[in-house]
């Protein structure tokens, strides 16, 4: 059974189960008709983070779209961002009217130290084939080629999606391998660096949080 654990020590043996599991692969429909989501999750911008932070977390797929917030007891560490926010994405996408047929993650796949990232973490929970999307690598190397090489695997993929932009890395994660993944990134991309779906997400949380911030959107239309 997958979830959300409550300790470090619970979730590392689950990061570590996720990574051998073998779910049958995912592929792109020959036609290209694919609904791509994807989900994001926004944090206070306090300067100094209080012990209870909040979250602002979006989904959408299609028109679809849904948002959530939560409050965040959990600080931020790489490699376990599951017991930060996994629940939270995980509502944010079931508040959907309907799932898509592949979802887009701010997080790694097998990237990661033990194999499962929260990207491969939440697609096995929600049975849905993700694909992680970051502006860096977690433990991956890039081998020169735009190939990102993790104990001799390939695990991501450096993806140009607009020209005169730095790229933006793709990781296989949940029932996805690292071609699909780039194949969905381009698939979703518009005339923004950062795929459409995600950026919509992006924007939606970000929003939201300034709203309740009472301030005005950080959010740049170009991102």
């Amino acid at each position: 059974m997958t979830g959300w654990p409550d300790t470090r020590a619970q979730l590392e043996e689950m990061q570590r189960r996720l990574a051998t599991e073998e779910p049958e692969p995912w592929r792109m429909p020959r036609d290209g008709r694919a609904t791509i989501g994807a989900v994001f999750a926004a944090f206070s911008t306090a300067a100094d983070p209080a012990p209870v932070e909040h979250a602002w977390v979006a989904a959408v797929a299609g028109v679809a779209r849904s948002l959530v917030t939560c409050e965040v007891r959990t600080p931020y560490e790489a490699g376990y961002l599951a017991l930060r926010e996994g629940a939270a994405l995980e509502a944010a996408v079931r508040g959907l009217d309907v799932l898509p047929d592949v979802l887009l993650v701010d997080a790694t796949g097998r990237d990661h130290p033990r194999g499962a990232g929260l990207a491969l973490h939440l697609g096995a929970v929600l049975g849905v084939p993700t694909v992680g999307v970051t502006d860096r690598p977690l433990l991956a190397r890039p081998d020169g080629g735009g190939r990102l090489v993790l104990d001799g695997r390939e695990v991501g993929r450096a993806v140009v999606t607009r020209a005169g932009t730095r790229p933006v890395f793709v990781h296989a994660a949940w029932r996805t391998d690292v071609d699909v993944a780039e194949a969905v990134v381009l698939a979703a991309t518009g005339g923004a660096r950062t795929p459409e779906p995600l950026r919509r997400a992006r924007f939606l949380a970000r929003v939201r949080r300034a709203g309740d911030e009472g301030r005005l959107s950080p959010v740049r239309a170009d991102a």
